[in-house]
């Protein structure tokens, strides 16, 4: 199991694909930043923008949502030491609509261009059961059963189980999660679990600040501190082996 900085080393070139900006920072940013740092490649991939993140469309106008989003991930993905990012330019909230053939042959496309040693995605669940989440899974996971080079790894993003009684009902109280989300992972079914050393921790959070159109209320309503431990812990589970099948 990759349990440290140290470990992270062994996953070798990473690309991510993810299904809005902020993904990628929540569910790997200390990660993303330990491979860096140890030297490690590091790819990104955005399915959109995210022009419908906000509870606000008349301030935030999805085109101006966009803009505001693509700068933010940019300044995000440079604190944590990303250079190479690509878009898909998918709209928000369409994912489940895109032809899945055309956002497979586009991601095995990427995968052929980084050979990449492991590809971190949502699991099936999509973390919040959103269907853009779900739906970048779904290619994800079909585009490494046809373009993967051997002995590459396909890793999704989830929660360790152990989380539970600390943050269950901070995040019912947020309502980010419907019922019967996050699904938690029990310890002995993950590949990887991260407790964050408070640097990359803090690192991640600069990150997500970074992010502020969508965690600036978030980090102001909790507190610095709350926020730190919230996104303190990174996991991930190999999938069934009956998942990644060659399209």
């Amino acid at each position: 199991m990759i349990e440290c900085a140290r470990d992270v080393a062994e996953l070798g070139t990473i690309l991510g694909i993810w299904a809005h900006p902020d993904d990628e920072a929540y569910l790997s940013g200390g990660l993303m930043a330990m491979a860096r740092d140890s030297g490690s490649r590091v790819v990104c991939v955005t399915a959109t923008c995210g022009e419908l993140g906000t509870g606000d469309p008349v301030e935030w106008p999805p085109h101006r949502l966009a803009a505001a989003r693509t700068r933010e991930l940019a300044r995000c993905l440079e604190i944590l030491g990303i250079d190479e990012h690509h878009w898909l330019g998918y709209r928000d909230g369409q994912c489940a609509e895109v032809r899945r053939s055309d956002a497979v042959a586009r991601l095995c496309d990427a995968i052929d261009r980084v050979r990449p040693d492991t590809v971190l995605t949502f699991g099936p669940d999509g973390i919040t059961g959103h269907p853009d989440h779900q739906a970048v899974s779904a290619w994800t996971t079909a585009a490494f059963g046809s373009a993967a080079p051997s002995g590459a790894r396909l890793l999704y993003a989830t929660f360790a189980e152990r989380r539970a009684p600390r943050w269950s009902a901070l995040n019912e109280s947020l309502g980010i999660f419907p019922p019967g989300y996050p699904i938690m992972t029990p310890a002995h079914r993950l590949a990887v679990d991260l407790v964050l050393d408070a640097e990359t921790a803090a690192r991640k959070v600069r990150a997500l600040a970074a992010q502020e159109t969508q965690t600036g209320e978030l980090i102001a309503g909790m507190g610095v501190d709350c926020f730190t431990a919230w996104i303190g812990d990174e996991s991930f589970v190999e999938p069934p082996s009956t998942a990644v099948m060659i399209e």
